[in-house]
């Protein structure tokens, strides 16, 4: 059975990840990456502040972010999140398209070498 936290918990350990996220001297960053993170297409920087919590729901703000080149090609299906200094924060997040139920949603999973990556919108439900 899933443990469940009440909501003002739960809100408050997700204003912890964006004070991780938001730790580095500089805005944190999510990559956008092939399934497992096996390679990272490309690199999208975050606002700083990087979202908002409410009723058990960090989202991020200030879409659409974007990265105008990717930097390899593949299938966009998994992504991280890390400070500015590169500290890893958040793992283990979908990638998809609008109505994909995805953690962060993107113009096009299907990613070029330099094709612009728009992140629309992203959030955590805790």
């Amino acid at each position: 059975m899933a443990v469940t936290y009440n909501t003002a918990l739960t809100n408050t350990r997700l204003t912890d990840v964006i004070n991780a996220i938001d730790a580095g001297a500089g805005a944190g960053y999510m990559e956008v990456g092939t399934t497992g993170m096996a390679a990272v297409l490309s690199t999208i920087v975050l606002a700083k502040p990087c979202g908002t919590v409410a009723a058990r729901v960090l989202t991020f703000s200030t879409m659409p972010r974007v990265d105008v080149a990717a930097s390899v090609a593949g299938v966009a299906a998994a992504a991280q999140i890390k400070t500015s200094a590169g500290t890893l924060v958040v793992s283990g997040l979908t990638v998809g398209l609008a109505g994909s139920g995805s953690d962060a949603i993107i113009n096009s999973v299907n990613i070029s070498i330099g094709d612009i990556v728009t992140l629309t919108s992203a959030t955590i439900t805790g």
